[in-house]
């Protein structure tokens, strides 16, 4: 059974789906709705900008789901027995997989952006990955710091993003090496995502999910929240809100797609991380990813 995962922030890079456009009449189409649609161009930005200009979250979260929705609209072959995203890239399976249109699921996304933008301004805020250490003991750490430190991705064995106040990552920074962590490094972000720090960010999104038609979609969705897969509507929105202040199970969530029958994997979208974290979580399954034209049509 063939699982397609779809990559989060972080993936992004300038120049990134200049190819898909150049080769691809769907493409150009899509892009050219994704401009009208954010009321600005972000294809000039993905093509043509910085990696300052990309990092900027109101346009990486679109730019990634962008990029991995075309993809999935082009390539050939795409038929998933089961679909998952990390993080932002939950809206992007959520969309490929037909549960929300390319419209709504953009502007989903835009919206999404802005409230964590907004969030992150209320109070200064990081993350930090964190090398080396069992989730168990992340996790541990971090309940015994007074200031606001939480581990916000679960991404594969050995590895832990930890999110919280500035004073909090400085603690657990402190802290971490001496329970055995090998390397610990801060992360350019723009706050504490998947943190109680997003909840400013909560409401705005529960408004905005609430004015979308969210439909079954075409396979099971497994969810970041969960680790489980959904099919339903309304679970389906529950948690994509949630998940917003809580953190991403990604090691789980693959261990269960490997439970329920996955033996290949497929990255969908910018960049290769997802590919890492497979391997690392399930190395007997097929791993591989897709980010060219040339790439979807092999």
């Amino acid at each position: 059974m063939k699982a397609f995962i779809f990559p989060g922030q972080g993936a992004q890079y300038p120049g990134m789906g200049k190819d898909l456009y150049d080769h691809s009449r769907v493409a150009r189409e899509l892009f050219q709705q994704a401009d009208d649609l954010l009321g600005f161009s972000i294809t000039r930005i993905m093509f043509e900008g910085s990696i300052d200009d990309l990092k900027q979250t109101r346009v990486t979260q679109p730019a990634i789901f962008i990029h991995s929705v075309v993809l999935s609209r082009i390539m050939e072959g795409f038929d998933p027995a089961m679909v998952a995203g990390h993080s932002l890239g939950e809206f992007s399976a959520l969309t490929a997989a037909g549960a929300l249109t390319f419209e709504d699921g953009l502007l989903l996304v835009q919206k999404r952006a802005l409230a964590m933008q907004k969030a992150c301004e209320v109070q200064p805020s990081g993350m930090a990955a964190v090398i080396g250490l069992d989730d168990a003991t992340v996790t541990e750490v971090c309940a015994s710091i007074p200031d606001l430190v939480v581990p916000a991705n679960y991404n594969c064995p050995g590895q832990v993003v930890i999110s919280g106040s500035l004073a909090g990552i400085d603690k657990a920074c402190e802290l971490l090496p001496a329970h055995g962590a090998k390397r610990i490094m801060k992360l350019v972000v723009g706050g504490a995502f998947h943190s109680p720090l997003m909840e400013p960010a909560h409401h705005e999104l529960a408004e905005a999910i609430r004015t979308v038609r969210m439909t079954p979609p075409r396979c099971p969705v497994y969810q970041n929240v969960t680790a489980s897969p959904s099919s339903d509507p309304e679970t389906i929105s529950h948690n994509l809100v949630m998940q917003l202040t809580a953190p991403v199970l990604w090691t789980r969530s693959v261990q269960q797609m490997v439970r329920d029958g996955a033996t290949s994997f497929m990255e969908v979208g910018p960049g290769k991380v997802l590919q890492g974290m497979v391997k690392k979580i399930a190395p007997e399954v097929e791993v591989s990813g897709i980010e060219t034209v040339a790439e979807g049509n092999r």
